[in-house]
């Protein structure tokens, strides 16, 4: 009896020591283990989120867990390139599209940019126009394609198939806009921001929209100073209460994906994982060395979408064996193992980077990129970052297309300068596209001390510098570089693009390969997706050692 009597009060004991334990770590958590002061009191002081978990997966992403794999080639190299040679890498996590970017995505861009930017109005005249796809990219001088010109982009029958015609300027400005139309819903569903706020400027009932950086930067300059009429049920006591980076509810940019990830994400190795190791190296985004399904359902059909012969999009009549011969909807295949749809085939894919043949691991193999040209914001004479207002600059582009730099109520950006780079070793300069491989500075510069005319033969990326003007009449004049020393069509306007196409032999379904195309161009068979970086922890679940289904 004695013995029950002293089990039951140490079982109470245990019981209060838990409920005193979760107490004191629920009352720490607000409290600073710096200072001991409070934290997120009501009297004032320091406030954070101190409840936050992990990163929301945004709209359309998938979670990519990154980690460490070979880049570069892995088999063939008929075209002899030399320009993907193995090197080991790692990626941080990430998250990507779970599909290209379609027609239907891309139209709501559109509709967004000719409802808030009316191209009848004079300011507004390029806006939408730079950003509409190039539909004539379907033509051929022997072939009738009249059909996809006037239809592929706007007709329903072809809502879900991936966008293309676009480049990648385009792609790029896409990505910015998405990110600021996600984090005004965010916003919204955490009542800093009205529900209605979104539909008025959509409307035109208030002048002026939403961007990321204006509202981190100047809350009070969003919806062109309108926004204290805008604040959700967050607005207390006629005090305005804006997010910030600390609350956790702005998430990070839609931007395109390195190619460093996307070759990773690609291949999606974590299927061919045994422990801490993979079991050899992928020559698609599936297993096996064959593009023909070897399964009892579907045996024998394409596992992509791609060109299987001279002549031969999509097989013969009654046994289309890739269902398509143009691109295909998206989702039509199944997925890699990371849960991404037409990782080959399909449409081709922009990537971020500048493209260069040698990947330069010896200064970088975590997070590789070439690309980087570091901006900040531009501070006005009140001492205030400045917001653009009417000011809107517009680029011509090589091929004369205009295209709009940036949007009113976005903030003005600026090189980097001294101040930022003064007795840095990390970087020395805002552009870095070229850094050891063809600036001055570069071993690779191989006569850095010649001068004139001969010095650009000595440049290893001497390409052809056309010129596109335009005259106060707003005539265009393209003059063309007709130098007898250009070596090569290299320079820091190339860009990377990865992946086949329905136009592309199985050569180029091999996530390894790589092509480049000036930024500024646009083509039938090339589309995007975008991706996102993960803040906070590399993985969702703890490390588990797992084998692979093969294995088992």
């Amino acid at each position: 009896m004695k013995k029950q009597f002293i089990k039951v009060v140490l079982s109470c004991a245990v019981i209060a020591g838990g409920f005193s334990s979760c107490k004191n770590s629920s009352s720490s958590k607000n409290t600073s283990r710096a200072t001991g002061w409070k934290i997120n009191a009501k009297e004032g002081g320091f406030q954070h989120n101190t409840d936050f978990k992990e990163q929301e997966t945004a709209p359309g992403l998938v979670f990519i867990e990154g980690g460490t794999f070979t880049k570069g080639k892995v088999q063939d190299d008929v075209m002899h390139d030399w320009n993907n040679t193995p090197t080991q890498q790692h990626v941080q996590s990430f998250y990507m599209d779970e599909t290209e970017v379609t027609n239907a995505m891309y139209l709501e861009y559109l509709d967004y940019l000719k409802s808030v930017y009316p191209p009848e109005d004079p300011r507004y005249a390029n806006i939408y126009t730079g950003a509409l796809p190039d539909t004539l990219v379907w033509r051929n001088r022997l072939g009738f394609n009249e059909t996809m010109t006037n239809n592929y982009l706007r007709h329903p029958a072809y809502a879900e198939y991936p966008v293309v015609g676009v480049n990648w300027i385009q792609a790029v400005q896409f990505a910015e806009w998405r990110t600021d139309r996600v984090n005004e819903i965010m916003l919204e569903r955490e009542g800093y921001l009205s529900k209605e706020a979104k539909y008025k400027v959509v409307n035109g009932e208030i002048e002026g929209t939403f961007s990321t950086e204006a509202y981190l930067n100047r809350p009070e300059s969003v919806y062109n100073g309108q926004i204290d009429s805008l604040q959700g049920k967050m607005k207390k006591d006629s005090i305005s209460n804006f997010a910030s980076r600390s609350t956790g509810v702005i998430l990070p940019e839609y931007r395109l994906p390195t190619e460093t990830e996307w070759e990773y994400a690609a291949q999606a190795q974590v299927g061919s994982r045994e422990y801490n190791n993979y079991r050899g190296r992928k020559k698609y985004p599936w297993e096996g060395d064959y593009t023909r399904n070897g399964q009892r359902v579907g045996r024998g059909d394409q596992l992509a979408n791609f060109k299987q012969g001279k002549g031969d999009y999509g097989g013969i009549a009654g046994w289309s064996d890739d269902g398509a011969d143009i691109t295909a909807q998206v989702k039509s295949y199944k997925p890699n193992d990371l849960g991404l749809y037409d990782m080959a085939g399909n449409v081709a894919e922009w990537v971020a980077d500048v493209y260069r043949p040698i990947v330069d691991d010896e200064v970088s193999d975590f997070n590789y990129y070439r690309g980087n040209v570091y901006m900040k914001t531009a501070i006005g004479e009140d001492g205030k970052v400045n917001v653009i207002r009417d000011s809107i600059v517009y680029d011509t582009l090589p091929n004369g297309k205009v295209v709009a730099v940036n949007l009113p109520g976005e903030l003005k950006m600026v090189p980097v300068d001294e101040q930022e780079t003064y007795l840095r070793t990390n970087f020395s300069s805002s552009d870095n596209r070229g850094y050891r491989d063809g600036e001055p500075g570069s071993s690779r510069f191989y006569d850095r001390f010649s001068d004139g005319e001969e010095e650009n033969q000595k440049k290893m990326y001497n390409s052809p510098k056309h010129k596109v003007e335009r005259d106060s009449l707003g005539e265009v004049s393209r003059q063309y570089d007709k130098s007898n020393y250009r070596t090569t069509l290299i320079n820091d306007e190339v860009r990377v693009y990865k992946g086949g196409s329905w136009r592309d032999r199985a050569y180029w379904l091999d996530p390894a390969q790589r092509r480049y195309l000036p930024q500024y161009m646009a083509t039938d068979y090339i589309g995007f997706r975008c991706a996102m970086s993960r803040v906070g922890s590399k993985s969702k679940t703890k490390n588990k050692t797992v084998r692979s289904k093969k294995a088992r």
